[in-house]
């Protein structure tokens, strides 16, 4: 677990920053799409499904911008 917080403190390489802040914009445009259409996009999935699918994304978005922090450079040896 203590090697887990080290690398939060590292600095994340541009190339992982630049893949999270994709995940998040993408994830995004998916969360917010699906909740400014719910009432649209409720009548052909139904209300619960919606639910699950815009929760889900949230989830996934979160957690894949968090995971991509904890990418650090590979120091040569």
């Amino acid at each position: 677990m203590g090697n887990l917080l080290n690398k939060l403190d590292a600095p994340t390489p541009r190339k992982w920053k630049r893949i999270g802040n994709a995940i998040l914009a993408t994830g995004m445009l998916v969360v917010g799409g699906g909740l400014l259409a719910f009432d649209n996009i409720s009548e052909i999935f139904g209300d619960h499904v919606l639910k699950i699918v815009i929760g889900v994304f949230f989830i996934l978005t979160v957690a894949g911008k968090f995971i991509t922090e904890l990418f650090t450079e590979e120091k040569p040896q």
